[in-house]
């Protein structure tokens, strides 16, 4: 199994990476409380791995430290909840962000995110909360991201709401609520389109 990778980040596309191994591009998916911490591509990376074996693929989930790794590795335990819907659930709300909310029995933060229905969030307050007993939200909490290089231009700031929108639909959000969803989060001071996918997101699970 694959279990970490270190090399060069050659590309980011929420949800997915392209990264440089000794001359090999490992391609891989990562929730975008992992991809906001990333830095731009050229830069050396790395990551914690979790491989996923299917009849069609091999797929390979990216991580920026090994709680997180964890945490996703706990999640597709759960009944009906697979790599895909982990994935979500970890771009949706970070590491402490989740733990608080299973702390606390916040099913309503749980069910905003797509995929997540009633059922589903109170499953996962039931099963993780064993497994994150003593978890400790400080413990989890990660330093808020740097501020990438202003966007200048319209062309920029259309490319960086593009961007964002393509994301929010690989994450199973609809057309509409993503347009609305980047429209509303939109602001001068957003310079990343992975800045403006977290306000998104933020916004919609609010």
């Amino acid at each position: 199994m694959i279990g970490r990778l270190t090399g060069t980040l050659l590309d980011k596309q929420p949800p997915d990476l392209l990264i440089d191994v000794g001359g090999v591009g490992y391609e891989l998916q990562a929730p975008l409380s992992t991809i906001e911490q990333l830095p731009q591509a050229g830069a050396t990376v790395c990551l914690y791995t979790h491989l996923v074996v299917r009849e069609d693929a091999h797929l390979l989930y990216a991580f920026g430290d090994r709680r997180g790794r964890e945490l996703f590795r706990s999640l597709i335990r759960v009944n009906g909840v697979g790599p895909k819907l982990a994935l979500t659930i970890l771009s949706g709300m970070n590491v402490a962000e989740f733990v608080a909310c299973v702390h606390d029995g916040d099913t309503a933060a749980l069910v905003k995110l797509p995929g997540v229905g009633r059922k589903t969030a109170e499953r996962l307050l039931v099963e993780m909360g064993d497994k994150l007993k003593d978890w400790g939200v400080g413990d989890s909490a990660r330093a808020e991201p740097s501020a990438a290089d202003a966007a200048s231009g319209k062309a920029a700031q259309r490319a960086i709401k593009q961007e964002a929108e393509s994301a929010l639909l690989a994450l199973g959000y609809k057309p509409v609520e993503a347009t609305r969803a980047v429209a509303a989060a939109y602001t001068d001071t957003v310079d990343s389109s992975e800045m403006l996918i977290r306000l998104a997101l933020r916004a919609m699970v609010a």
